[in-house]
């Protein structure tokens, strides 16, 4: 049973240090700040409430409590997203701001692999997040998974396949970063020749506003047909727009801000083959807080 003042302080203790782990495993499973916040605020009442002294090692029990509650979340979260208007996009997660979510290992955070993992079952992304992107062995995944170490082992093989087929090798951060920066740079200026040769020849535009006026509700494929879309908006998206700059989800991500509040974020990913994607985050409310530095950009 759990006992007094000094029980609950050492859970509160337990629960603190895992805290960012937790948060990081939610987050790769659900895409949502929002969401994974709201599930590890579940896992700290569950935890307050458990018989804490047939627990021998609370880490591991609190890793798997947040693994099968995001498994739940996930599955109800899909129908949610039946009824999203337009593309839906991971939310933005500042990894300035909170380091730790890309310290141990980067991998799952980037929204290209998030994406992908959107496509995966729910037990396939819980066993690819917690080796790839935090090292677990497959004995301790299949536990947590209450599955067998055969079966962990081919739901995280069928994981690596299916990313492996879809997504070409990202850049390094630092190209990625310039690759950005000539973009953002070639878009304000309406230079539609210097961006074109930066685009992979299917690259892709996604915008994710939720129905947001004036934001495309369809995605935007082909180099000829993004171009064509930047060189319409290049009239007048721009305007009066200043641009900082943002690590966000492990890569560099521009802040759009006009008349001083923030409009959204712009991120790319790309590959050997130049930009393979374009991505708007310009849903108001999955862009909040984000952390800038401080060199403006201005046409």
């Amino acid at each position: 049973m759990t006992g007094g003042a000094d029980d609950l302080e050492a859970a509160a203790a337990a629960f603190t240090s895992a805290r960012p782990r937790l948060f990081g495993i939610a987050y790769r499973m659900l895409g949502s700040v929002t969401e994974a916040e709201d599930l590890v605020q579940e896992v700290w009442l569950r935890w307050q409430a458990y018989d804490r002294s047939t627990v021998a090692a609370p880490a591991a029990f609190l890793a798997t409590t947040t693994t099968r509650l995001a498994i739940n979340v996930l599955q109800s979260a899909r129908v949610r997203r039946e009824t999203y208007i337009g593309p839906w996009l991971p939310e933005p997660v500042d990894t300035s701001a909170d380091p730790y979510l890309g310290a141990e290992r980067g991998e799952a955070l980037e929204f290209a692999a998030l994406l992908l993992m959107e496509k995966l079952t729910p037990g396939e992304r819980a066993a690819y997040v917690l080796r790839e992107a935090f090292d677990y062995g497959y004995a301790q995944i299949a536990e947590v998974l209450s599955s067998t170490e055969p079966a962990v082992r081919q739901l995280v093989s069928r994981a690596r396949k299916h990313l492996a087929s879809e997504r070409r090798a990202p850049v390094p951060a630092a190209e990625q970063r310039k690759l950005l920066t000539t973009f953002v740079a070639a878009a304000r200026s309406g230079d539609m020749a210097a961006l074109e040769r930066l685009f992979s020849p299917d690259v892709t535009v996604l915008s994710d506003g939720n129905g947001r006026k004036g934001v495309a509700r369809r995605p935007i494929v082909g180099s000829a047909r993004v171009v064509k879309f930047l060189r319409a908006i290049s009239t007048w998206f721009w305007d009066d727009v200043a641009v900082r700059w943002a690590r966000i989800n492990g890569r560099t991500a521009a802040v759009l801000r006009q008349n001083g509040d923030v409009y959204g974020l712009l991120t790319i990913s790309a590959s050997a083959e130049g930009i393979d994607q374009v991505l708007w985050l310009v849903n108001p409310e999955k862009n909040r807080a984000v952390v800038t530095d401080r060199r403006p950009t201005r046409s």
